[in-house]
């Protein structure tokens, strides 16, 4: 479990096959073998830990699923070590399960902060709600606007700093997790809805 509060932004130094090599600094010193790690947003496991760097497999589900699979050596990624007892829950509570990618649409000044637009398809977009918590790249944002197709959030000063989020360009894929409490709520609704459908519809045929 991880909070969406970004520790430090890592550096790939190589992706050979399902390897990922990540150059950093504070998450390399604080970790041990098996650790999990917040890679863009997805749980990964420490497998190898070098003088300047992590190295994580990563499955064939998770690089079709996230934006890993584009990642190319010197490209930017979002790092945060899995929550502890000593964890202040800052951000939200996040699974580390990219559910898909979303699709940076624009990057607009406002003020001293950046408007961030997102495109994703209504699969997602549903478990997204104005004012709620959202995970793009790993980073805990909160939904600020939305439309029929897209969902905006605002990147303060600190969220330019220490993410890579404006390192990012119109058009880049962003890797996605909805609101975990949204999908669970929906879950465990579905059925209730479905059978009070039913109940109308037989109720109609009936009169």
């Amino acid at each position: 479990m991880f909070t969406g509060i970004i520790t430090e932004v890592g550096t790939i130094l190589h992706k050979i096959g399902g390897e990922l090599d990540i150059g950093c600094g504070q998450i390399r010193d604080d970790a041990k073998l098996g650790d999990s790690i917040s890679v863009n947003g997805v749980d990964l496991t420490v497998r190898k830990i070098n003088p300047n760097s992590l190295v994580f497999d990563v499955m064939p589900e998770t690089f079709k699923r996230s934006n890993l699979n584009q990642a190319v050596t010197g490209s930017s990624v979002n790092l945060e070590p899995s929550v502890t007892t000593e964890t202040s829950l800052s951000g939200h509570i996040v699974r580390g399960v990219v559910e898909t990618t979303c699709t940076l649409l624009s990057l607009t000044p406002d003020s001293d902060a950046l408007i961030a637009r997102y495109q994703v398809g209504e699969e997602y977009l549903q478990y997204i709600a104005m004012k709620g918590p959202v995970c793009v790249d790993g980073a805990s944002l909160t939904v600020m606007a939305k439309d029929e197709e897209s969902f905006s959030v605002s990147l303060v000063q600190y969220t330019q700093e220490h993410t890579n989020l404006t390192k990012r360009m119109a058009g880049d894929l962003i890797n996605l997790e909805t609101d975990m409490m949204a999908r669970y709520i929906a879950q465990f609704m579905q059925p209730m809805i479905q059978a009070a459908i039913e109940i109308e519809l037989d109720n109609r045929g009936v009169s």
